[in-house]
């Protein structure tokens, strides 16, 4: 016979592996290169969109914090045209009691139809007397202008006259009532 030898080179035939050697990727360069900035991209827009949430929560708190300040003006401007008002009210009352005479009784009963009108006007706006008489002074709600001797030690430091009577809003003093004070 002769000495010829065959080689078959079909992969199938050498039995190397079940299928195709690994084909390296088809894919293009430029298409990885696209996905990749695409990639960049998707977090650069989760970066902006935290900061515009971010943005958008520091503006509504501002907003509030505006909202919270204009009302505040608001009653601050009430406040003291309120105080301006009730050096009125205490002319109205020095009216009633300067026409208290003989034959000033229209007027008199006129002058306290408006000041009760006024009265009421302020208790609408929330305004409130204060009427200390013989409680114990409170520099943050009353004024001293005079002293007297205490009746008793248990007078001592209690309010023994009223000479212009205070005003609150809610808790807060809008004009301290001015006051005699009894000291030991």
């Amino acid at each position: 016979m002769s000495d010829m030898k065959v080689t078959d080179r079909r992969w199938w035939a050498r039995g190397e592996s079940d299928g195709p050697a690994e084909v390296p990727s088809l894919k293009p360069t430029m298409l990885e290169e696209l996905e990749a900035r695409i990639a960049e991209k998707d977090l650069e827009i989760q970066q902006l969109l935290t900061k515009y949430r971010g943005a958008s929560d520091e503006f509504e708190q501002a907003r509030a914090r505006l909202r919270k300040e204009v009302g505040k003006d608001v009653e601050r401007g009430r406040r003291s045209v309120i105080v301006a008002f009730l050096e009125v009210l205490d002319n109205l009352d020095r009216a009633l009691e300067v026409g208290a005479g003989p034959g000033s009784e229209g007027f008199v009963q006129g002058v306290a139809l408006v000041r009760q009108q006024f009265i009421s006007t302020l208790e609408g706006l929330g305004v409130t007397r204060v009427d200390p008489l013989n409680q114990p002074f409170d520099p943050a709600k009353h004024e001293a202008v005079s002293t007297a001797p205490a009746a008793s030690p248990d007078h001592d430091g209690r309010v023994i006259g009223v000479v212009r009577p205070g005003y609150v809003m809610g808790d807060e003093v809008l004009r301290p009532a001015q006051v005699a004070v009894a000291r030991s």
